[in-house]
């Protein structure tokens, strides 16, 4: 879990085999009055409405799932390309691979998380051990960013 500016709030590491959104509420349920300010969570498509309505009958909060845009189909696709424009229309439906709104956050907490070579691969053998270093890699970024800020 990361804030909007991309720095670790909370790790949960956790089985592959385990889902999102079992992971996402073992995640969330022990974070007591921890973030009293936070209402709001984006998630990815792997997070089921599930996890959404258990959020917001636990904590409050409310979830906002970032999917691609689904291209339409037949007569529909061939109104839409004459309201907005082959491209515009294009633009809203890409193939491949772009950066959705607020997905690219995490993902880039992810890339600055690689760097450090003790995640760079699966070296502990228990998740608190990975979990730990997680955050003592984070409280690094967030260490860096002051010293730059101050400089």
């Amino acid at each position: 879990m990361v804030d909007t500016q991309g720095f670790v709030l909370k790790v949960h590491v956790h089985p592959a085999g385990e889902s999102d959104n079992v992971g996402g509420q073992a995640l969330l349920q022990h974070l007591g009055g921890l973030f009293t300010r936070l209402c709001h969570l984006w998630t990815d498509s792997g997070y089921k409405p599930t996890f959404r309505d258990w959020v917001s009958t636990t904590l409050g909060w409310t979830v906002e799932c970032v999917k691609r845009p689904v291209e339409p189909t037949g007569e529909y696709a061939q109104l839409l390309k004459d309201f907005l424009g082959e491209d515009a229309y294009a633009r809203r439906y890409r193939k491949g691979f772009y950066v959705l709104p607020r997905r690219w956050v995490v993902e880039r907490t992810f890339a600055w998380l690689s760097f450090q070579r003790r995640l760079s691969k699966k070296y502990e053998l228990l998740p608190d051990t990975s979990e730990a270093w997680i955050y003592l890699a984070g409280a690094r970024l967030l260490w860096k960013r002051l010293v730059k800020l101050r400089c």
